[in-house]
């Protein structure tokens, strides 16, 4: 019997890169964030290192997001930014002739699935699968796609949030819209300069969003200090929120979720909507995380809801747990090969 070849996953998020390597588990988990020296055009820092200099890199510098909205917008970013990590991990010698498997969001097109294998073949990959992020966190959140009872699945990334229905192990119906935890960010950042006056960096409306974003009241809550540049006089100032400002923010962004939800219900047949009234909804993505967004949500959309497994890792576990499904794949491929020259 031949030796299996390696079986690697990448979840290129619009906020997060993770990568998991058989046997070896998720080997990288940071920020799609590069940091690149104008002059020499050459990566200085990539995930953590290269997040810390956001709102603090100098005229020498460019900080690259090579992910926007749950796609590639510069390829060289991205193959050098992969380069770089599994570089840093010492992994390179072992891609070579090995299986990879790239999730994707429901919005990408022809061409940007074309870019994507472009790169995972200039890595070493013999064989290229792509499944799109939604069914990989269905099954990392710990939803069974294969039953044929239907399921409803929202998955909450950075860049983009993806709902879909599945059943009978894939997708029936899915819709995508680019409202997620970026856009969520940018709406604090706004709240703040038209109602405080004040200019926050992005890294600071996160920090806000992760600490005291809610869709309901929880214990203990306490209002935040938080500092930026007066709008007006442009000198350092600071000024306290209060988590009822953040969330009455957070709502609007989230009710287009939930009207995009509604849009694919209404697309779905009959005898799955019926299997969703039981099974109701499942969250997943980082935005999943925001303090009382299930009761929010199986409150407006009178389905019962629950937050899927590890959310902010579901795509990646999701991609885990669909390993064998691709060497089943391979298996099956290589016995129709056979079988041809036979033949």
């Amino acid at each position: 019997m031949a030796k299996k070849p390696l079986f690697v996953s990448l979840d290129l998020g619009t906020a997060y890169t993770l990568i998991y390597v058989s046997k070896q588990g998720i080997v990288y988990n940071e920020p799609s964030i590069v940091a690149y020296k104008i002059k020499e055009n050459k990566i200085v820092a990539v995930g953590e290192d290269a997040y810390k200099m956001i709102g603090k890199a100098n005229k020498n510098l460019r900080i690259v997001r090579p992910m926007v909205d749950g796609v590639i917008t510069d390829v060289k970013a991205t193959q050098a930014q992969l380069n770089h990590i599994f570089a840093k991990l010492r992994i390179q010698q072992l891609l070579k002739g090995s299986v990879m498997l790239l999730a994707c969001p429901s919005l990408i097109t022809d061409l940007e699935k074309k870019a994507l294998e472009k790169i995972a073949y200039s890595l070493g990959a013999s064989k290229v699968y792509i499944e799109e992020e939604v069914k990989m966190a269905a099954l990392g959140g710990g939803v069974n796609i294969n039953s044929p009872s239907g399921q409803l699945i929202i998955d909450m990334g950075g860049g983009t949030t993806d709902v879909a229905v599945i059943a009978s192990g894939d997708i029936v119906i899915s819709k995508s819209i680019k409202i997620a935890g970026n856009v969520l960010n940018e709406e604090i950042l706004k709240f703040v300069r038209s109602q405080r006056g004040m200019e926050i960096g992005i890294k600071t409306a996160e920090t806000v969003k992760v600490k005291m974003g809610s869709l309901a009241k929880y214990p203990d809550e306490r209002s935040m200090k938080i500092y930026g540049r007066d709008v007006v006089s442009g000198l350092p100032r600071e000024v306290e929120i209060s988590p009822q400002e953040i969330r009455e923010v957070l709502k609007i962004s989230i009710a287009k979720i939930i009207d995009l939800t509604v849009r694919v219900l209404e697309e779905t047949p009959p005898e799955l909507a019926g299997d969703i009234f039981r099974n109701g909804i499942t969250l997943c993505g980082g935005t999943a995380l925001i303090k009382g967004i299930d009761k929010y949500f199986g409150d407006t959309m009178q389905l019962p809801t629950k937050i899927g497994d590890q959310p902010l890792l579901a795509v990646i576990n999701g991609t885990k747990k669909f390993e064998q499904n691709i060497y089943d794949q391979l298996r099956e491929e290589s016995f129709k090969q056979k079988s041809n020259k036979e033949f």
